[in-house]
């Protein structure tokens, strides 16, 4: 009597680690159940392979796809079902802002509980509002790098699933790679190769983006990314015990008490690394300089623990107005190293600005008014668009599709990485050129408000 191999160990435990907390015990004992039958069978090559192959083959890849999206790298868990035409069949985010607002930050283990608790049923509601079935996808992406490896593993883990459970192939997505192509879906002018700037609460990246899985990186950031120097400003400005901003993120405070200001440069501020001719990001001092204003008017005017300083409008104004001449600044320089190296054709020249802090209307601006100077046309997502979400996992998704490029029938082995660059970096080589800049004035941005 043949002797049935036992279900390999490393398999098991992954399909436990996948499934116990996602999937009613009724549910996991069926996919046990069927792991088991096909292991029984003695097929030759690992067991979860060949149930990918089993009873009918994936869909022609030149086909009308529609390809759902997986997005949990961070504490947003955000899923969309997204066409070949960009169309938006169906999409569904569940924020955790104000829980991590008031426990004063991002705690990683309760992200990923709050991922848990909420992936099914923002991914059946996002397939519910497509009116399709899971049977009609052709393909699941999912963000497996780079993020918080807690959420990440969430996001990955219920995604293979569900690709086991309905026979689709895997698309690993890279999250700033979504990001940079968010534009792509409505707007004919983003076509390759394009600048773009990516600039979220742990990203800050300027880039080249060649192709869907190529890019030249200009510059990064070398210590906080600007989404994470507002959100630790806007607590130390203590901006949460005004009403009004309470239930705002860092970044969204700041901006709307700045809306509100009187002088915008009451408080100075010097522009981060302008002694060093690179496209890199710095927020440290920035944020050095605000601690020092805050402590030297909390001290003359006697400002109670709880309190917040006076003129704490025009104290955001002078912060965002540095973190935007800051970017204007490296986004400048990077123009001007492109243009040299002929990487992107005059006829080209776009910058795509992408990622949660590209929401901020006054950084706009300010870019706009670079690109004017430059002679580039600048583009922004929808805001809806620019931070976390599934539809950009299922829009680069579908890219992928398109082009054929990482669409996984064998996907076991892929896992989530915490860090991962962004194509190849070009840093070193905008140093040789060691560019000097005529800056773009930015003093519309300093003028009173009428």
């Amino acid at each position: 009597m043949e002797r049935k191999r036992a279900l390999p160990e490393s398999i098991a435990k992954d399909i436990e680690e996948a499934t116990s907390s996602l999937l009613p015990k009724k549910s996991r004992d069926a996919y046990y159940k069927e792991l088991n039958y096909f292991n029984n069978r003695n097929q030759e090559n690992n067991v979860l392979v060949q149930i990918l192959k089993r009873s009918h083959s994936f869909k022609n890849l030149n086909t009308n796809a529609i390809v759902l999206g997986i997005e949990t790298s961070c504490d947003d868990t955000g899923c969309a079902v997204v066409d070949t035409n960009g169309s938006i069949l169906g999409e569904a985010l569940h924020s955790q802002q104000l829980f991590h607002l008031a426990n004063g930050g991002i705690i990683p283990p309760f992200a990923q509980d709050l991922h848990r608790q909420n992936i099914e049923n923002v991914v059946n509601t996002a397939i519910e509002q497509a009116n399709i079935r899971f049977e009609d996808l052709h393909a699941i992406a999912t963000t497996v790098k780079p993020g918080l490896p807690l959420s990440l593993t969430i996001g990955m883990k219920y995604g293979k699933y569900l690709c086991w459970r309905y026979n689709k192939p895997f698309i690993p997505i890279h999250h700033m790679e979504a990001h940079a192509l968010t534009a792509r879906m409505h707007n004919k002018h983003v076509t390759f190769p394009f600048l773009v700037l990516l600039i979220s609460g742990g990203h800050c990246l300027l880039a080249v983006a060649q192709d869907i899985d190529k890019f030249l990186l200009l510059g990064t950031t070398l210590d906080d990314a600007p989404g994470e120097a507002f959100d630790k400003v806007s607590r130390r400005m203590k901006l949460r015990n005004i009403a009004e901003y309470s239930q705002l993120s860092g970044g969204q405070a700041i901006e709307l008490a700045a809306s509100k200001a009187s002088d915008v440069l009451q408080f100075k501020f010097t522009t981060p690394l302008l002694q060093y001719k690179n496209c890199n990001f710095s927020m440290a001092g920035l944020k050095t300089q605000v601690q020092r204003h805050i402590l030297t008017e909390e001290k003359k005017h006697d400002v109670q623990p709880d309190g917040v300083i006076p003129h704490i409008n025009n104290l955001c104004a002078g912060f965002q107005l540095g973190v935007t001449r800051h970017l204007c600044q490296r986004v400048q320089r990077g123009m001007t190293f492109v243009k040299r190296e002929n990487i992107i054709p005059k006829s080209k020249q776009t910058l795509v600005v992408s990622g949660g802090v590209a929401c901020n209307n006054f950084i706009a601006k300010g870019l706009q008014l670079v690109c004017d100077e430059m002679e580039y046309y600048l583009v922004r997502p929808p805001p809806k668009l620019c931070t976390d979400n599934g539809v950009m996992i299922a829009w680069n998704g579908i890219e992928r599709w398109r082009a054929n490029l990482g669409i996984l029938h064998d996907f076991l082995d892929v896992q989530i990485e915490s860090s991962s660059p962004l194509g190849v970096s070009l840093i070193q080589d905008v140093i040789k050129h060691n560019i000097s800049c005529k800056w773009t004035k930015l003093t519309e941005l300093t003028q009173p408000r009428v």
